[in-house]
């Protein structure tokens, strides 16, 4: 169905919600038709809603779209399109608390729109990341109305496992998405001084070991943005604070909207988890459907080849695979809010790129030649995965299990941490990219120092690498490593990375060492989120450390590489090492042990697709 351009909106219409305070909401409607009902799509932000996100271009319009433009494009096909700022955003009254009122006022703005004229009853729900996570939340209510969504990369499935928090760390990217939108926020236009006092302030001054409190920190000129940052970074256990609606959709999954859905991703994104999750959590309890997307890209960036230094050819675009962004949407809702004479554009449940196998050469954009491919599957984890064992040696191999007992140590310098290079990060800048990189540090990375070797030269960065594949080996899901581990320290961080080991070429003489997915825990939350427990100088501890989700193929002759560490900065806090329960306990080093050998088998579990 198309129908004529739409007519100009309905700008800045207040909408009450439960509580007074009013949201400010523009309605783009097709030419003729505000008083015709009209399936509705909705999406609300915190990003103005007349604003323009940088993902919104597609591999034929490399220019984005700004909201209304797409508002208008919807429009034209017949659906009613809602943009709403959310509380405190932008037109909005109220005050923002980030995530914490988008279930409640998500729900009253469904109430309202299935009170106009211009609704005919089904209102579908999109947008990307924060515009992810209000669908989530509003959907926990299970509202009147909501009848499909698509959610891309974002809707917090348990923002304390992975999002805000993961292992019990702090993702820093919170902070640095904090200086910027309390840069954009209402109050700060309003207030010269305020500007002026947030714009001196270089968050790279401010990021290490020492923790920020009230009014020390870059943002006290903003204070409502600097205070929900210090609720995050204090609630360190898994309280109730984590497990309120927005935050945590696996605590309400048999209340949550039975719906058809998308949860979509991918392998560089902070969400990626999330959306497994929810995939996962919403299948098996709802008749949906329910449908999983995975690409090899950075936050929202679906229409680009590449992620960070590795690209991944012209196939890896969503574009390539279902059309670009607005098509495939519009597919989905014309097939489940029109019961249009339009095919299922998802007839699978779920979809995945799987990174590799790729030349290993340096393209003319300079860029890693990493390749991939798109395939579909019945569910997630894949049917034909089996986790398979290799185990950590002495020796800094992958193998067999060792029979002579031993460890590995290294120092824990907290003013010392082992820089992030790339990964699953996302608001980043400019202490952090996202993406996949030769895991070396050189002076493009936040915290790399001269001579900017690889990491695998640090001293505080293990090394374990497997034999070179005598055939292609595909991993597809989590790997799990089963560490026995000790510390002189109370408290400390043990991380995880698996890495590509490429064999050297010409283009890299060196080899490459492209990163896939990371993993973290500290300590004191080895046995409980909610409890946690110091731990004895010298005693060992078995402990599991889960990796983000990834679908890599190692080429033959690649390796897989693990590199264990306690600090990935500034993707995650610093463990300071000290006793946490011990008021102003300055930061002090830890010496840390990996165990080998009989008793102590330290090893991974590898996702193993069947050949």
């Amino acid at each position: 169905m198309s129908m004529a351009a739409p007519h100009g909106p309905i700008r800045n219409a207040m909408v009450p919600m439960r509580d007074g305070i009013h949201l400010a909401t523009d309605i783009y409607l097709p030419a003729g038709a505000s008083d015709v009902p009209l399936p509705v799509l909705l999406e609300r932000t915190p990003y103005d809603k007349e604003g323009t996100n940088h993902a919104d271009f597609s591999v034929a319009a490399t220019a984005p779209l700004s909201k209304p433009d797409i508002a208008r494009i919807f429009a034209s096909y017949g659906y009613a399109f809602v943009l709403q700022d959310c509380r405190g955003r932008y037109a909005s009254e109220g005050g923002f608390r980030k995530y914490l009122s988008e279930a409640e006022d998500g729900a009253d703005t469904l109430a309202w729109i299935r009170a106009q004229p211009w609704c005919d009853g089904r209102i579908g729900t999109l947008g990307l990341s924060y515009g992810a996570h209000v669908q989530a939340a509003l959907a926990s209510l299970n509202p009147l109305g909501l009848a499909a969504m698509f959610l891309d990369s974002g809707g917090f499935s348990s923002a304390y496992h992975s999002g805000i928090r993961q292992g019990g760390a702090y993702e820093l990217k919170q902070l640095t998405w904090a200086q910027k939108h309390a840069l954009l926020a209402r109050e700060t236009a309003s207030d010269p001084a305020r500007r002026a006092a947030l714009e001196e302030q270089d968050i790279r001054d401010w990021i290490g070991v020492d923790r920020w409190a009230p009014g020390r920190s870059p943002i006290s000129a903003a204070p409502e943005y600097e205070a929900f940052i210090l609720e995050q970074w204090g609630e360190d256990r898994f309280t109730d604070f984590w497990k309120q609606r927005g935050i945590y959709a696996r605590g309400w999954y048999d209340e949550f909207a039975d719906v058809p859905m998308v949860h979509m991703s991918s392998w560089y994104d902070p969400y990626a988890l999330t959306a497994i999750d929810n995939f996962t959590g919403l299948v098996g309890r709802k008749r949906g459907p329910v449908k999983l997307i995975m690409g090899p890209w950075t936050h929202g960036k679906r229409s680009l080849t590449f992620a960070g230094d590795a690209d991944f050819g012209p196939a890896s675009t969503l574009d390539f695979q279902f059309g670009d962004y607005t098509a495939l949407r519009r597919a989905w809702f014309d097939h489940h809010l029109r019961h249009a004479d339009v095919a299922d554009p998802l007839p699978d449940a779920v979809y995945l790129f799987t990174m590799g196998g790729g030349s290993g050469r340096r393209l003319p954009s300079g860029r890693l030649d990493h390749g991939g491919r798109w395939h579909s599957a019945s569910a997630w984890p894949l049917p034909d995965v089996t986790m398979q064992p290799l185990y950590l040696r002495g020796d800094g191999r992958l193998g067999e299990q060792s029979k002579a007992a031993a460890y590995a140590r290294f120092t824990h310098d907290p003013h010392n941490p082992v820089p992030t290079i790339g990964g699953a990060i996302a608001s980043g800048a400019p202490v952090m990219e996202a993406g996949g990189f030769d895991q070396r540090e050189s002076p493009d990375f936040f915290g790399s120092k001269p001579p900017y070797r690889p990491l695998a030269e640090r001293p505080d960065v293990l090394i374990f690498d497997s034999d070179p594949f005598d055939a292609d080996v595909e991993l597809t899901g989590q790997v799990v490593a089963e560490l026995f581990v000790s510390s002189s320290a109370v408290d400390t961080d043990f991380t995880i990375k698996v890495v590509d080991l490429y064999p050297p070429n010409k283009d890299y003489p060196e080899g490459y060492a492209l990163n896939i997915a990371h993993g973290i825990l500290r300590m004191r939350f080895r046995n409980s989120f909610e409890v946690p427990e110091a731990m004895e100088a010298g005693k060992v501890y078995a402990v599991q450390i889960a990796s983000f989700p990834m679908s890599n193929l190692f080429s033959k002759g690649h390796r897989i590489r693990i590199e264990i560490a306690s600090s990935n900065f500034p993707h995650f806090d610093i463990n300071p090492n000290s006793d946490w329960r011990l008021f102003d306990q300055p930061p002090r080093s830890a010496e840390n042990n990996v165990h080998f050998g009989a008793g102590q088998a330290s090893r991974i579990l590898l996702p193993v697709v069947a050949p």
